[in-house]
């Protein structure tokens, strides 16, 4: 067990958590209410995902998610390179899909 202190917040971090999920997906819906974020791996070559993990935010909370990553990708950019994302090879691309249009 690891405790972290961001913004002076204590976390606790077990290994299980720790180890991380991979995902190659990320779905996001919401409601009036909340956004939800399944993280999901997909495989090449099969038509079913497995979710991992699902995230469930307040609309807040998931526009502070937002800022959170614009700013730690232009550190990224800033200091490893700029990310680029290559044009899918269909439309149907699982991976550039991320969710019915009007949901993200």
């Amino acid at each position: 067990m690891v405790d972290l202190k961001p913004n002076g917040i204590e976390l606790e971090l077990t290994e299980d958590i720790a180890q991380g999920n991979y995902a190659n997906l990320a779905i996001i819906s919401h409601s009036t209410s909340e956004f939800i974020v399944d993280f999901a791996t997909i495989l090449p070559g099969l038509k079913k995902a497995k979710v991992k993990s699902r995230i469930i935010l307040t609309p807040e909370h998931a526009k502070r998610l937002l800022y959170s990553l614009q700013e730690n990708i232009t550190r990224y950019e800033s200091n490893i390179g700029k990310i680029e994302i290559p044009k899918p090879h269909t439309t149907e691309d699982p991976i550039i899909n991320m969710g019915p249009m009007g949901k993200a």
